[in-house]
């Protein structure tokens, strides 16, 4: 076999491979066999069709399956020979196979350049001073009492900030034509005439809605400010082209709202019996001091992903080279599956989320490059160190997810292993020791 090497950047490869016409001839023997056997040929017995009979009728067959059998081995031999770890598999391009003929193809990938991390054992990071203001403990206690509020019904007025009003809501969507957003569009006046409109009507009966939140459409609270119950109003809405729902930037919105009822949410007092709610806590200093304590603990876990966040932006800067694109790729699809995970985890159905998914997925692409230039300094470092997790330390980690989901450990190990996906648990705790030990020989200098 005859192979050469072409380097066309500085992460792409590609492998130029000749396999002898006398390999090519034994296999196109082993595989017409086969066909001969199951082959059925007008004037031949099962199986006694001559060898040429057979190649002239399944001839693109045959050679299909000669190449499939010969390619594989070929690139995975010439890979092995010049000792080459494509990070996916290759493609295959300008095959060429014929009859008494070398088999000719080119085979296509990426690889992992060598990488220099530099004087890793001598970095130097910065660690965010751990403080808590006692303005956080105040602000952390006013979102618990609004957690624990109750809501009472408002009598004998109108509807005011911070109300919640239940509303029967009709709501048209219409196209206006640009000369007449001009002069009508402005909110609560006049609506364009009906030539000018598109209407796609939706009704949504006893919605809660509260007023002062920014989730409310742009302009909408202000319509049923002193409005009483069952007072009816209707007004049209100009959505701005940026507006965060797709479906709705741009537009103009004709809202009918009729007022049902209003409720306002009543904040228990801070004391001694709002503690004993809240936690079963003795008195209002020990619920203070335990919020004290989560937001310290918070704070430490928060300094300490800073401090990892700078070490990896620190390697990454030692990974100069173009990255090889299936790695960007990759990360990518990652963290869309994890916002996906957290949106279901929300009660989101990601697929009613008017979320312009390509912008989000171009939006985290410098991200997902640094975090990609990152993880491939730390797994050189980990080659370098021999770094490597220990199968009980693998086993821990599957038990913590097994745990976690409710499930077995062998039963978890077996779908990993069916999925093929040990590998990754391997790599993410490998990552995590050389992590580890990075940062025993850092020097961290507080801020």
């Amino acid at each position: 076999m005859k192979t050469s090497l072409l380097d066309v950047t500085t992460t792409r490869r590609d492998l130029i491979v000749e396999i002898p016409s006398t390999e090519v001839e034994n296999m196109l023997e082993q595989v017409t066999s086969r066909y001969r056997r199951t082959a059925r040929i007008p004037g031949f017995r099962p199986g006694k069709a001559p060898t040429q009979i057979i190649r002239q009728h399944f001839r693109d067959h045959i050679l299909q399956d000669v190449a499939d059998e010969l390619v594989p081995r070929a690139v995975n031999e010439a890979l092995q020979e010049k000792n080459l770890k494509p990070v996916d598999k290759p493609s295959i391009r300008d095959l060429k196979i014929e009859d008494g003929q070398p088999l000719k193809f080119t085979a296509s990938f990426e690889i992992i350049p060598p990488i220099e991390v530099g004087e890793y054992k001598t970095i130097s990071l910065r660690r965010p001073t751990v403080t808590v203001e006692p303005s956080a403990v105040d602000e952390a206690l006013e979102r618990l009492r609004n957690q624990l509020a109750r809501i009472e019904a408002v009598e004998n007025r109108g509807v005011t900030d911070g109300d919640i009003v239940v509303v029967d809501i009709e709501r048209t969507m219409v196209s206006v034509l640009p000369e007449d957003l001009s002069g009508a569009s402005q909110l609560g006046e006049k609506h364009p005439s009906s030539d000018t409109l598109t209407p796609k009507m939706e009704t949504q009966q006893d919605v809660s809605i509260e007023i002062g939140n920014t989730a409310n459409p742009p302009g909408f609270d202000k319509h049923l400010i002193d409005l009483l119950p069952e007072a009816k109003t209707q007004f049209l809405i100009q959505y701005p082209e940026d507006h965060g729902i797709a479906e709705l930037a741009g537009t103009s919105v004709d809202y009918t709202v009729k007022i049902k009822n209003i409720k306002r949410r009543v904040l228990p007092d801070l004391d001694d019996e709002f503690a004993k709610d809240a936690g079963d806590f003795d008195s209002v200093e020990a619920l203070r001091e335990r919020v004290l304590s989560d937001l310290q603990t918070q704070a430490k876990h928060d300094a300490d992903r800073s401090v990892r966040s700078d070490l990896l932006q620190h390697l990454a800067k030692q990974v100069t080279f173009e990255l090889p694109s299936v790695l960007v790729e990759r990360e990518l699809d990652s963290r869309l599956e994890e916002f996906v995970r957290h949106l279901v985890h929300q009660k989101v159905d990601p697929a009613k989320a008017n979320i312009d998914w390509k912008g989000l997925r171009e939006e985290q692409r410098p991200a997902a490059t640094e975090a990609v230039r990152g993880v491939l300094a730390l797994d050189e470092i980990a080659r370098l160190e021999n770094m490597a997790p220990t199968s009980k330390e693998v086993d821990q980690e599957l038990e913590r997810q097994a745990e976690k989901i409710g499930r077995t450990l062998s039963a978890i190990k077996a779908q990993l292993e069916k999925e093929h996906a040990l590998e990754r648990v391997y790599t993410g705790l490998q990552r995590e020791k050389t992590i580890d030990f990075v940062l025993s020989h850092a020097t961290i200098l507080a801020e």
